[in-house]
């Protein structure tokens, strides 16, 4: 059985994965702070920003290489 937290936990999750920001997540659960939102989330936050500066990397190599 998910609970309804459960449920809503996994939405915010989601939202945050797929790169919306974390103002964006705060208002739609209604969060009155952006710390209670960034407090329970940032973990989410973290792999989300790792990722983009790994997709970065990838990118600037492959350019670097077609140079060469």
């Amino acid at each position: 059985m998910i609970r309804l937290h459960d449920a809503r936990h996994g939405f915010a999750t989601l939202l945050t994965a797929v790169g919306v920001p974390p103002r964006g997540v705060m208002e739609i659960l209604g969060h009155s702070q952006i710390a209670v939102t960034m407090n329970i989330y940032a973990h989410v936050v973290q792999d989300t920003q790792r990722e983009g500066v790994s997709r970065l990397d990838r990118m600037l190599k492959r350019r670097r290489s077609d140079r060469g």
